[in-house]
């Protein structure tokens, strides 16, 4: 990360430190025609690969002491999803940012030539001059305007504004064009989350292709063509028109152009994507072969249920989603028939499982209980770790809270062990204390109202690691008189009737982040997001600058919505440290999430003649995009180096 200071900062020379990304060491070094798209060149179709990358592309220097080596061009690298909506991870793997993470979580241009940040308010994009869309159109100053006056700006695209990282103190910034390779985004007061923004796994889009989408525009296009456009297409209005067909994350639209490594080729709906290489990529190795080697990615859809045996049967070449922790030893039988290996990376969330009771849940009787930190901590004291890391982990997880992890800087044990030691007499005191003390003739502690108390916790039922660990804390909160049902439900579903306050309790993951370092922010630990299922509406107002949602009407949850403030006003990492360690101790006494267990490993499956792959990664939604990080467009296959040295 850039440090936070009041100096002038160019994120330009920490890229050629810290990536081997920047300007080549020999202007000499010649390119090499890639073999897949050589006919296509020879026929005129496309302009050779000098004509196609950036007059300045990104040089990727790949360090061999770490076990990478330049690759050659070819081959097909396979994948499986659970859903086709899932297609959108081909971004996020494929990771081409503004701005990007690299292994050391340090913040480098990538997309961007370079980058001038003066005290976290003004900053200048520098664009690389000859950088192309994948279907060869210049990518300029202009896609970045498009976005801010013709989306941003225009109250039918963006009704609510700005999104959430583009506003600081609640002010949108001014913007800027100052020349064609050149913008500026200006606040009045610091905004630490833009860059961070930028180089997320769903990163924030400040442009878009505007030569594509201006014809879905009533700026651009004439009023009746563009009337009958949308009722041919089926949508309800322009925006939705160009919503549907300018999608740079969940991308569907065959047509729309990309600065992926990766463009897809097949439209929705179908149970098998390809993906193919952009002729236009700005990233070449060292030794001139434009990135990606990989030719084409090949995106098979199947039951989340049935990935881990297609794995074990050698039908991937790269695959960890739906894969989990009790697959491995299945996994590790397979190896040597089907020609993979199994990995087993780190993660880096909070904890691997976590339990969400609602405070915004429509059922007054339990948000006020939820609400009662006691009751909360009573659960957590309930919940029998010890057997839950050795029934279900082999003893190999860590037993702790959802909190930063060891090997983040702000880690204190005491935030990890706090109300989680197995506890039942105490637990049940405490429940005893809140006025919790009438039981049925089950022994189900009763409701204040009289009801049995009963919890149903949802899931989103896509393995079946979340029911066996649940079946423990069963077992454990019946001796506390209170039975739990786990209802396995649909991702969106559940996500819809959390958000809607309709779910109780839900399980998921814990912290996104759970290595941060002070200049990283907080704001996983304030009601900043609706995705923070222990209270989605005071996220979501958050989020809508107050559009959406509910305020925050509890007096901590506000102080830490104030602290986080704070930290994005911050000017040096003292004061950040201090904010976040205040932050982590609230959460560690509050309780406002339980976490069950955590660093749990993550299995890999790699093909065995695919290179590159890190033996040893962190396997992290945010940071780290998945693979992401360990940027996919450099794997390459050596079964193709063969043909593809022959035809080079």
């Amino acid at each position: 990360m850039p440090r936070r200071s009041g100096t002038f900062v160019t994120l330009f020379a920490a890229a050629l430190m810290a990536t081997g990304v920047g300007t080549p060491a020999s202007a000499e070094t010649p390119l090499v025609e890639t073999p897949m798209l050589q006919a296509r060149v020879d026929s005129g179709e496309l302009p050779p690969v000098a004509e196609r990358l950036p007059d300045e592309p990104a040089i990727v220097t790949l360090d061999a002491e770490s076990g990478l080596l330049p690759g050659r061009h070819g081959g097909q690298m396979r994948l499986l999803f659970g859903r086709a909506k899932d297609v959108r991870l081909l971004v996020v793997y494929g990771y081409a940012r503004l701005v990007a993470f690299n292994e050391k979580y340090d913040l480098v241009p990538d997309i961007l030539r370079d980058i001038e940040v003066v005290d976290d308010r003004v900053f200048t994009l520098h664009l690389r001059r000859g950088h192309r869309w994948s279907d060869g159109h210049p990518f300029t100053a202009e896609d970045f305007r498009f976005f801010w006056e013709d989306v941003i700006l225009n109250k039918e695209a963006s009704p609510t504004g700005a999104p959430a990282a583009l506003r600081a103190a609640g002010q949108e910034p001014t913007f800027e064009v100052i020349d064609e390779l050149t913008v500026r985004f200006t606040w009045d007061v610091p905004n630490p989350h833009f860059l961070p923004a930028l180089a997320g796994a769903n990163p924030l889009f400040i442009y878009r292709p505007a030569h594509y989408l201006k014809q879905f525009h009533p700026r651009y296009r004439d009023a009746e063509e563009l009337r009958s456009l949308v009722e041919a297409e089926g949508q309800r209005n322009w925006v939705a028109l160009m919503l549907n067909k300018g999608r740079q994350y969940r991308t569907e639209n065959p047509e729309m152009p990309s600065l992926q490594p990766w463009t897809i080729q097949t439209p929705p709906p179908a149970e098998r994507f390809i993906f193919e290489r952009n002729p236009y990529y700005h990233r070449v190795d060292e030794n001139g072969r434009q990135l990606p080697y990989v030719d084409e990615v090949a995106i098979t859809i199947a039951s989340a249920k049935l990935i881990p045996a297609k794995a074990g049967s050698g039908e991937v070449d790269l695959q960890a989603r739906s894969l989990s922790f009790s697959d491995y030893t299945f996994l590790k039988q397979g190896e040597k028939t089907n020609n993979f290996n199994v990995r087993l990376w780190q993660t880096a969330k909070g904890a691997h499982i976590a339990l969400y009771p609602n405070l915004n849940t429509k059922d007054a009787v339990w948000r006020n209980l939820f609400r009662e930190a006691d009751f909360r901590r009573a659960l957590s004291l309930g919940v029998n770790r010890h057997e839950i890391n050795e029934v279900i982990y082999y003893g190999l997880a860590l037993e702790a809270n959802n909190t930063v992890l060891p090997a983040s800087p702000l880690y204190r044990e005491e935030y990890a062990k706090a109300w989680t030691t197995f506890d039942l007499e105490r637990a049940n005191a405490m429940l005893d204390g809140l006025g919790l003390d009438r039981r049925n003739d089950d022994g189900i502690r009763l409701l204040p109202d009289g009801r049995p108390m009963e919890i149903i916790i949802e899931t989103a039922g896509e393995d079946t690691e979340q029911t066996d660990v649940l079946q423990l804390v069963h077992d454990s909160w019946h001796r506390l008189g209170i039975k739990i049902y786990p209802k396995p439900l649909q991702r969106e579903v559940l996500r819809n009737r959390i958000f809607a306050g309709t779910t109780l309790m839900s399980v998921w993951s814990g912290l996104e982040n759970g290595i941060p370092v002070p200049s990283m922010s907080p704001e996983e630990l304030a009601p900043t997001s609706q995705q923070q299922l222990q209270w989605p509406r005071w996220g979501q107002f958050y989020e809508s600058d107050g559009n959406a949602g509910l305020p925050i009407d509890m007096k901590i949850p506000r102080f830490l919505a104030q602290l986080n403030d704070e930290w994005t006003l911050a000017t040096n990492d003292r004061k950040r440290r201090e904010i976040w360690h205040d932050m982590l101790a609230i959460h560690a006494d509050q309780v406002y999430t339980i976490g069950l267990i955590c660093g749990v490993r993550q299995p890999v499956v790699v093909a065995n003649d695919l290179r590159n792959v890190p033996e040893i990664g962190i396997y992290n939604w945010e940071p780290g995009a998945h693979f992401g990080i360990y940027r996919p467009d450099t794997f390459w296959f050596d079964r193709a180096a063969e043909t593809a040295q022959a035809t080079d």
